[in-house]
């Protein structure tokens, strides 16, 4: 229809008559007046079909309640049902709704992204044995403004024991790759995997790895301590004094794994290598 009404203009600019134009595409004159009249406004572009959408209604909130709603969320950056608290306790009576409604009009509010998914809650289990929990996350290494590499990090909680390794993309398919590979180079069998909520830890990436896998929850890193502090150890002791390239960076990690694992006492393990602690079971 914007394209139709833009050939309507054009027909009519050509000399045709209104009527001749509404013959021709099969509307009525006056609908073809409107566009003429709009494409006076817009210039030579499709013109867009209007929203049949009412511009007010009966019960609509003023302007003066929604500019209450908007000072108290920015004044605070509070979230809406304490800006409907703090309404209420003013005495301004309003639905928890309409505020959500207000402050989403505004951008003001942050909406749960549609891509997120919803995973069952498992417990955590607790470590008695290697493998019993292996925590898996990714460092994002900026290569340039616009490119990156990748470093997957994994590790078991119970032992220590780590394996690294550098790779250009990251998505389900490069992690499933990496823990394929962290499981021929591990001394034991990994029985519970926890991750973050990252796109490379999607549901493709549990349905392949074949093992029993849990997610964190959501803005608790804390779950995570493990590998996030094994993440800066690693970063501080290698990764920064490398150059941003896959090759290097891996033939490094493979040294430094081995250093990390046979070489390096952790105060986590009565200051012993993860090796000495895994032939024990």
């Amino acid at each position: 229809m914007p394209r139709i009404r833009r050939e309507a203009t054009r027909l009519f600019a050509r000399g045709w008559s209104a009527r001749k134009v509404g013959r021709y595409l099969g509307y009525h004159h006056t609908a073809v007046m409107k566009w003429v009249a709009r494409s006076r406004i817009i210039g030579d572009h499709p013109i867009p079909t209007r929203s049949s959408k009412p511009k007010h209604h009966p019960k609509e909130l003023s302007e003066d309640i929604i500019k209450k709603i908007i000072t108290k969320r920015l004044e605070h950056n509070r979230y809406a049902e304490a800006v409907h608290q703090e309404l209420k306790n003013d005495g301004i009576i309003i639905s928890l709704s309409s505020v959500k409604r207000t402050l989403e009009r505004r951008y003001l509010i942050k909406k749960k992204s549609p891509w997120k998914q919803y995973h069952p809650h498992q417990d955590r289990p607790y470590p008695l044995k290697p493998g019993d929990l292996v925590e898996v996350d990714t460092i994002h290494r900026m290569i340039s403004e616009k490119k990156r590499l990748y470093v997957f990090t994994l590790i078991d909680v119970y032992s220590r024991w780590t394996y690294a390794r550098a790779y250009q993309k990251m998505n389900s398919a490069t992690a499933v790759k990496f823990i394929q590979e962290a499981q021929r180079c591990a001394p034991f069998k990994f029985d519970m995997l926890q991750s973050d909520h990252g796109p490379e830890f999607s549901s493709y990436f549990v349905s392949r790895i074949k093992k029993n896998h849990r997610y964190t929850r959501i803005g608790k890193p804390n779950d995570n301590s493990h590998i996030e502090r094994f993440n800066r150890t690693i970063q501080e002791e290698c990764l920064d004094k490398l150059p941003n390239e896959v090759k290097k960076i891996n033939c490094a990690l493979k040294k430094y794994m081995r250093y990390y694992n046979y070489e390096r006492v952790h105060g986590g393990i009565n200051y012993l290598t993860p090796m000495q602690v895994v032939p024990r079971y």
